[in-house]
């Protein structure tokens, strides 16, 4: 079987790609327009970031439940088009000099509540459009999109930002979103309606989400060790900027040009993932993706040993970059198939909203967390700390029943519609 025999698969691809490269374009305009055009600093700039990110803890399980009452499809038209029309508004108001922090604040939590419901529904809707058997390689070209766009995103985003200005720039991410939604509306799917009864209360669908996944023997200590890597994982990213560009002045050219190392891994890693998965087990491919973060951050930890501003210290950065995305590449597809191919239809909303915003609300922690370490100790101490959180994720995993997950564990089309 091949993914090209699932035009409905390819269409949704599609349109999945033409979102991840305008995406790039409005993580980059959102905060030069918060910096330049409204004359933020700092402490504005991570306000508005908040503002994105804070429907996933604050309403990501309820999501879940109002995803798996109703089809998916028209949940993920309605969150493209409705996204494209809050970037208009803010391209809008920024042309018109009407825009302020609150407005901007308000329209960048609504984007974050349709983005929340969006990320739900297409994870969900994944395992509609091609059998459950063929979810890694459809994750992997997913992911493969998501890598090329990570790779090549930055840069375009900041050309277009430079010299179309930042809210001018917003309306290419709008046509993204618009062109998505067509698409997608385009996709042929015999999606049928949920089979869960509106009746049931939502504390006990809650529930049911939450028991499905941390009760399962596999599910259960992948979601825990997953957040406990989004705690290390954060408190990493949050120093790494500084050190690079305050302790190996690397400057912002550098910069790009070593996190554009860390797509070019990922692209390998999706390359390579179904292949390894198919030899070894979805468990241990993940275990594999899940030890080689700690040998990337380890690496770029050792560049402090280099002379500040050396070539060896930059390709050591950049190899470690490297690492880390083969490692996201390698793992990402296969968890993200194992989640599809063992839970039913039902529980699918459930499953992917309640692990995504429990992941993000991880980030709340790390984050923070990660600043007042530095604070204290140092930035590369504090990258040595998460590499070692890092080790033990591995070493966890290792240790639990994931090690034996596998895709033929999946469920008939009968078990995942019941």
């Amino acid at each position: 079987m091949k993914l090209t025999d699932y035009p409905a698969f390819v269409r949704f691809w599609v349109a999945s790609t033409v979102s991840d490269f305008g995406t790039y374009i409005t993580t980059i305009a959102i905060s030069v327009i918060v910096v330049l055009t409204l004359d933020g600093d700092s402490t504005d700039v991570g306000l508005v970031n908040a503002a994105r990110w804070l429907p996933y803890p604050v309403l990501g399980l309820v999501a879940g439940v109002w995803v798996d009452r109703h089809r998916r499809k028209p949940i993920l038209v309605a969150g493209d088009f409705g996204r494209a029309l809050i970037l208009i508004s803010i391209s809008v108001l920024g042309m018109v000099d009407w825009l302020t922090l609150p407005l901007m604040a308000g329209h960048i939590f609504a984007f974050g509540v349709l983005s929340l419901l969006s990320d739900a529904a297409f994870q969900s809707f994944v395992p509609q459009l091609v059998p459950r058997g063929l979810l890694v390689r459809a994750n992997a070209r997913i992911e493969q999109s998501a890598s090329v766009a990570q790779t090549t995103g930055p840069a375009l985003a900041g050309w277009v930002t430079q010299v179309l200005s930042a809210p001018t720039a917003l309306l290419i991410d709008a046509a993204s979103f618009l062109i998505s939604g067509v698409v997608v509306l385009s996709v042929p799917s015999d999606e049928r309606s949920s089979n869960v009864p509106a009746a049931t209360s939502v504390g006990h669908q809650v529930r049911e989400g939450l028991g499905w996944i941390y009760r399962h023997p596999r599910l259960g200590p992948l979601s825990l060790t997953t957040h406990l890597w989004f705690v290390c994982n954060s408190m990493f990213n949050v120093v790494f900027t500084v050190y690079a560009l305050r302790e190996r002045d690397l400057g912002a050219g550098g910069l790009g040009v070593v996190l554009a190392f860390a797509g070019v891994g990922a692209v390998l890693g999706t390359a390579i993932t179904s292949r390894i998965g198919e030899r070894i087990g979805a468990g241990w491919t993940i275990i594999l993706g899940r030890a080689i973060y700690p040998l990337a951050f380890a690496l770029i930890v050792a560049s402090g040993a280099t002379p500040e501003g050396s070539w060896v210290g930059f390709a050591v950065i950049a190899a470690g970059q490297f690492l880390i995305g083969l490692g996201l590449g390698i793992e990402g597809a296969q968890e993200m198939g194992y989640y599809q191919a063992v839970t039913p239809d039902r529980l699918m909303g459930r499953m992917n909203a309640t692990r995504r915003s429990i992941n993000r609300a991880m980030i709340v922690v790390g984050a923070p967390l990660g600043g007042a370490v530095a604070a204290e100790i140092g930035t590369r101490p504090t990258m040595a700390i998460s590499a070692g959180g890092m080790l033990l994720v591995a070493a966890l995993l290792t240790a639990s029943g994931v090690r034996g997950a596998r895709m033929d564990e999946q469920l008939s089309e009968e078990e995942a519609s019941a």
